[in-house]
């Protein structure tokens, strides 16, 4: 009986297909965004909803994206002095990331050492 409808229903997606009526639909050609809260707990689902809403981002997140900032920025540098101040920031949000977070050691970030950089970048200036 079910392979009946879905038969029906096939021919009906088909019909309307061909006569275009799922072309310029809201939404068409963007990824569709679920939201699957089944792991939040019923008191703060509505709270999330709320903030998520607001634009409000988790601390980590904000964090991580700061860090992806900064190692773009310093990719493109030039500059020792400068590259050494953006590297210590860099270390610094790290810290502050890894700080924060409720994980095991192994699974921290790790801070770019700065001996190697400075090594580094000592031997580009005799080349």
């Amino acid at each position: 009986m079910l392979y009946g409808f879905g038969k029906i229903i096939e021919e009906r997606i088909l019909t309307a297909q061909k006569r275009g009526e799922f072309e310029n639909l809201p939404g068409a050609g963007k990824p569709l965004e679920f939201e699957d809260d089944r792991f939040v707990s019923e008191e703060l689902r509505l709270a999330y909803k709320i903030l998520k809403n607001a634009d409000c981002v988790p601390v980590e997140i904000e964090l991580k994206k700061e860090i992806r900032q900064t190692e773009d920025l310093l990719a493109g540098m030039q500059e020792t002095s400068e590259k050494y101040r953006i590297l210590k920031k860099l270390n610094f949000l790290i810290l502050k990331l890894n700080s924060i977070r409720d994980t095991s050691i192994v699974h921290e970030m790790p801070q770019v050492y700065t001996g190697k950089l400075v090594e580094r970048f000592e031997n580009s200036k005799t080349i």
